[in-house]
């Protein structure tokens, strides 16, 4: 989170490939690293965990500038949406192979020893294949567009972009929601099922994880569905009107709510209807996903969008999921210090607790409304920053227009007629405006004998 940032100044100025490589290195070097610590040094334990951001930060925070150098309107919505299935579609396959090698080995270390091998692996394709393609060519600007700005005056841009902040708001609200539900909807759904008996309290440090394997799968695939119905849904609403993208987003997460505070209701009763509910939730709660960077790709010039990009993730880790975790169990805890101790009120502490969820998606659902207002003005000014940054820079111009207040002398030409009756006068006809240049031109009417002359004369 707090290297975030640091990735997208670098991303706005140098190569990005290399640096989104070293990242995905460092991260998976450090996985991989951190599964073979003791239990004594649990504080490096801690501080790996830690550094495992610096990784994350490089390929958020470049990765998707590379797409909107690539790909343009509706190509470039439907890019990002297959970029950002990898949110859910990795979230979902870590909690099914996490646990998966966790139980094949009776070792929770070998979760931390299976991403590091694909992570290694997609490190080095990207070093080898993916372009890193010059800042804003599918926005069609020529020439090499070079970042002439420092990090303040790009932050104190940022600062003025309306749709950006509220957008970025917005992205906060739904990462408070997903780090939430990732962390304490399966244990929701576990004292569920032992408040309807169906199984037994747990009371061992490593417990079942058939709800984390279920709610994993869940995730996969409503992150599929989700991104899909927000690219076709954007596909077409943007022929109806310019302010698609940030509608389509305010309603999806209206419409989450409502069925986020369902599973609340029918959980107690149905673990089968609290699913239901969380299908459907979570189907619209990532529709958001890919047109949250598609809105940032419109109102944003490509010298600046990384760091915009990095701006954005951070504030949505540092408002969303690095607290809400423990916001909401911290909630939950105090809950239960009022009254005694059982199964029911475990489970319905932790229910009242997760209910802070669905307000806050209300939130977020606000805050793309308000992005819509401004969308059209923003994206417009972005347009005008783009075709100003493709012209000739202003120290030319001033060199240009020194160099035409002296303008060279000026040569004018004379047209002599002679005639056999006027050769002896040589009369002289004036060109007819004097600013003009003119070849000269000689009729020769008289004697062979006569010589023609040419006169020229310099002003």
């Amino acid at each position: 989170m707090v290297a975030a940032p640091i990735f997208g100044y670098l991303g706005d100025r140098f190569n990005r490939k290399i640096i989104l490589s070293c990242g995905i290195f460092f991260w998976s070097t450090v996985t991989l690293l951190s599964s073979f610590i003791g239990k004594e040094y649990y504080w490096l334990f801690v501080l790996s965990r830690g550094l495992v951001g610096i990784g994350e930060s490089s390929y958020s925070a470049i990765s998707s500038t590379i797409i909107g150098d690539l790909y343009t309107s509706n190509s470039r919505t439907m890019m990002l949406s297959v970029f950002y299935l990898a949110i859910p579609l990795g979230s979902g396959l870590g909690y099914i192979l996490g646990s998966g090698a966790k139980d094949a080995a009776e070792d929770w270390h070998w979760a931390l020893r299976v991403s590091p091998v694909l992570g290694i692996t997609v490190g080095t394709l990207i070093l080898l294949f993916v372009p890193d393609p010059k800042r804003g060519s599918a926005d069609q600007m020529e020439g090499h567009i070079h970042h002439s700005q420092s990090w303040l005056s790009d932050m104190k841009a940022l600062a003025k972009n309306r749709s950006y902040v509220f957008s970025s708001l917005a992205t906060s609200a739904v990462s408070f929601a997903t780090g939430a539900f990732g962390m304490l909807i399966p244990i929701y759904l576990f004292r569920a099922q032992v408040v309807q008996k169906e199984v037994e309290a747990c009371t061992k440090k490593v417990c079942s994880s058939r709800d984390s394997l279920i709610f994993g799968a869940i995730t996969c695939v409503t992150g599929l569905l989700g991104l899909v119905i927000g690219a076709v849904a954007t596909r077409f609403f943007r022929r109806k009107t310019g302010r698609a993208d940030p509608l389509v987003c305010a309603v999806s997460m209206l419409g989450s709510a409502i069925f986020i505070c369902l599973i609340f209701v029918v959980a107690k009763n149905s673990i089968v209807g609290a699913y239901v509910c969380i299908f459907i939730g979570e189907t619209l709660l990532f529709v958001n996903w890919a047109l949250t960077a598609d809105i940032l790709m419109f109102v944003i010039i490509p010298t600046r969008r990384a760091t915009a990009v990095a701006f954005q993730s951070f504030t949505s880790h540092l408002l969303g999921d690095a607290g809400s975790p423990y916001l909401i169990g911290k909630i939950s805890d105090k809950l239960q210090e009022r009254f005694a101790s059982s199964e029911l009120w475990k489970f319905l502490s932790l229910g009242y607790a997760l209910m802070l969820c669905p307000f806050i998606i209300v939130l977020g659902g606000m805050f793309f409304l308000a992005t819509a207002l401004y969308f059209l003005d923003d994206r417009e000014k972005a347009e005008k920053l783009k075709k100003l940054m493709q012209q000739t820079p202003p120290s030319s111009v001033k060199a240009i227009n020194h160099r035409q207040r002296k303008p060279p002398a000026q040569i004018r030409y004379t047209e002599i007629q002679l005639t056999p009756s006027a050769a002896s006068s040589d009369r002289i006809r004036p060109p007819p405006h004097p600013a003009v240049l003119q070849d000269v031109r000689i009729n020769a009417r008289a004697a062979p004998s006569l010589a023609l002359s040419k006169h020229r004369q310099q002003i």
